[in-house]
Formats: structure tokens, C-alpha cells, sequence
């Protein structure tokens, strides 16, 4: 199957007439794009939000990838779900391919979260292990120095990270292996980005 049908087969297609769900546990928690009926604190098993997709564009190059988030298999993941009105549905599944869907790497699935007021089953986008982008678990030294040298379009894949742990402590989201992983970047130096980015 080619890149463009492998994308087009993972359009995101939630039930006609209904509300729905979307869990975010990246950007999307922060600056989802569109005007969400409610958001709430979620929990999600049997996955964890890592560093395990590589970036050609936003934050790298082909020749020196970047690494972006993803969630991948195993453990657990706090996020946030947010609700979709049924009359904005079809137009935010179409802005949210758009978005996530630039390449194949990414899969949308329905999951189960648990939230405050109970349980809710929501579309996520979970890394595909089988795609060239899904890097696997790499080697902490090896992420450090990815993520301390990768800029892609949308700016430094350093900034990527400071911005992602910046957000989560102001979710209240705690999240103890990225800012480990921060920790280990910024003893590399400081940032030589420019301000703001």
C-alpha cells in the first residue's frame, strides 16, 4: 500500500449525529485547533506517551531527524479528553487528519479512558510500529542528542520538549520521565534558539 492510501485508509470516522471524544496527550491538549464542548483530565492504559516518531519536517530534516511525541505500547498516560459537538464532528475528523495524518505513522483507534466522572471511549492516534518514522525505544544518550541538535520547520526539536513539559506542569499533568529527559538536555548547554520559538 502507498503513503497516500496507507493515510487515507486512517481517516478518523466518528459515529453520524453523535458527540465524540478525543484523547490528547500532546499539543492537541494545549492548542487543539478548534473549540472543544468540555475537556477533562484522562487516564489511558496499556499506553505511554513517548519519544518514538521521527520528525522530517516539523522538527527535523531527512538528513537529521528530530524526535516527536507519540503513544506507544504499555503502561499508562495522563492526558485530557476533549468533546466534539455532533454538528462540528465530520469538520474536526477532517481537521485532525489533516493534522496528525502528514504520514503514515501515526494510527487513530478507539480507546477507553478513565476520567473524574467515569469512564469514556474516545479516538486517539497511537504510533504504528510497522511505519519508517516509528523509531522504537531508543537509547536515552541517543534521544538527548537528537533532540539537542534536530530543527525542522516548525523551529528546534529542543524547544519541541520545553514547550511539551511547560504545558504539561501547567495541565498539572505529572510526567516524570519528560522532565528527565529535559534534565539531561539542558545539562547538554543552553538553548541557542531564538527567543519565543
Amino acid at each position: 500500500m502507498s503513503e497516500a492510501a496507507l493515510i487515507a485508509s486512517r481517516r478518523l470516522r466518528p459515529e453520524p449525529g453523535r458527540d465524540f471524544w478525543v484523547f490528547g496527550y500532546g499539543s492537541l491538549m494545549w492548542r487543539p485547533g478548534f473549540k472543544p464542548l468540555e475537556s477533562r483530565p484522562a487516564l489511558l492504559r496499556g499506553w505511554h506517551r513517548a519519544f518514538c516518531i521521527y520528525s522530517h519536517h516539523y522538527r527535523g530534516t531527512e538528513a537529521a531527524p528530530g524526535l516527536v511525541l507519540g503513544l506507544d505500547r504499555g503502561g499508562s498516560c495522563r492526558g485530557r479528553v476533549l468533546k466534539i459537538a455532533a454538528d462540528q464532528a465530520e469538520l474536526v475528523a477532517d481537521y485532525l487528519h489533516e493534522r496528525e495524518m502528514i504520514t503514515g505513522v501515526y494510527m487513530p483507534r478507539w480507546v477507553t479512558v478513565t476520567t473524574p466522572l467515569g469512564p469514556l471511549r474516545a479516538a486517539t492516534y497511537t504510533a504504528d510500529r510497522r511505519h519508517r518514522q516509528y523509531s522504537g525505544k531508543l537509547d536515552i544518550d541517543r534521544i538527548v542528542e537528537m533532540i539537542c541538535h534536530a530543527r525542522g520547520e516548525s523551529g528546534t526539536n529542543r524547544a519541541y520538549l520545553e514547550n511539551t513539559v511547560r504545558h504539561l506542569d501547567d495541565l498539572g499533568i505529572a510526567d516524570c520521565p519528560m522532565h528527565e529527559l529535559l534534565r539531561l538536555v539542558e545539562a547538554k548547554g543552553p538553548s541557542h534558539d531564538l527567543p519565543g520559538r
